[in-house]
């Protein structure tokens, strides 16, 4: 069971029905054995992490290595703001491009036999571009433009100078942390919700996305468990979508205006917890918004102030 209840102690490892888990502020979560602090492992986990990071964040800034140059200078030349960030953005991925193919480079030579120490000047260059990236990534935002995602773009600098043991920790304790939003996020909802009798049903909705989106925060790619996981929390963002109370049909107009706006904060709430899921970090900014939004409905039951409180004329 996830939730504040338990109290163990962090890093706590327990197995469950087969399944490990270990627990970090408050919560339960799937354990992994770290991988052995190796050259191709590190290289196989930046590589995995570099990819889901461009997954996430803004179309055009996954920029190849072979274009770091050019995308300094125009970073450098760039004079409108918007134009400049996105230019940073560019930036940054090149520079974690131009890191993954040095690092495939050097796991290569290992692979032959060449040992090539942390010291090298190739790890070097690697971990200065690596740095660089990690510094531009405020200038990233999530694909939803609606914020930046400093810490998903930050993982592949911490699994490059970080032991495996130490990376994984750090994993944990941001997927704990999502763990916590995506309670806020349905707490908030179901709190909303259970006073409507045409919404109630969200509910029991929001809590089987709850439990399938932490499911799937927590499970990584590679594990064989995803083929149940995934198609699970699919399930349950879907039937959320797909949601309609059987009373909109007859509603006045008042009262379905009511009920859409109940189902535009339940469909904006399942965006988000998708979001956060997705990139396993905590989406603070939005998430402070949507909640902000969320008090304004359980208030006036309107998402729009000119129709708060009002009657229809």
């Amino acid at each position: 069971m996830n939730g504040p209840a338990e109290c163990p102690v962090n890093r706590t490892i327990r197995e469950i029905e087969g399944k490990q888990e270990v627990y970090y502020d408050g919560y339960w979560i799937r354990w992994y054995e770290p991988p052995e602090d190796s050259l191709s492992e590190k290289m196989a986990l930046i590589d995995s992490l570099t990819r889901r990071a461009f997954h996430h964040t803004e179309a055009g800034i996954n920029t190849p290595g072979e274009k770091l140059d050019l995308a300094r200078s125009s970073y450098d030349e760039a004079k409108n703001p918007e134009c400049k960030r996105v230019n940073g953005a560019m930036l940054a991925g090149a520079l974690f491009n131009r890191a993954t193919d040095i690092f495939t480079s050097v796991v290569a030579l290992e692979e032959k036999g060449v040992q090539v120490s942390q010291q090298n000047e190739l790890m070097r260059i690697c971990e200065d571009c690596l740095r660089e990236a990690l510094e531009l990534g405020r200038l990233v935002r999530h694909f939803s433009g609606e914020e930046g995602v400093d810490e998903l773009w930050g993982e592949p600098f911490k699994a490059f100078t970080l032991p495996m043991k130490a990376f994984f920790e750090s994993r944990y304790i941001k997927v704990a942390q999502t763990f916590r939003d995506i309670d806020r996020i349905v707490d908030e909802l179901s709190a909303i919700f259970k006073a409507s009798p045409d919404l109630d049903k969200l509910v029991q909705l929001f809590s089987d996305l709850a439990r399938t989106g932490k499911l799937e925060a927590e499970t990584m790619r590679s594990d064989p468990v995803t083929f149940r996981v995934w198609p699970e929390y699919v399930a349950a963002k879907q039937a959320i979508e797909d949601f309609r109370p059987v009373s909109m049909k007859s509603a006045d107009r008042e009262t379905l205006r009511n009920l859409e706006d109940g189902l535009r904060l339940a469909h904006r709430g399942k965006e988000i917890i998708d979001y956060i899921v997705g990139i396993r970090v905590p989406m603070p900014s939005t998430t402070k918004e949507f909640l902000l939004n969320a008090d304004t409905y359980r208030q006036t039951g309107s998402l729009d102030s000119e129709f708060s409180s009002i009657e229809d004329n």
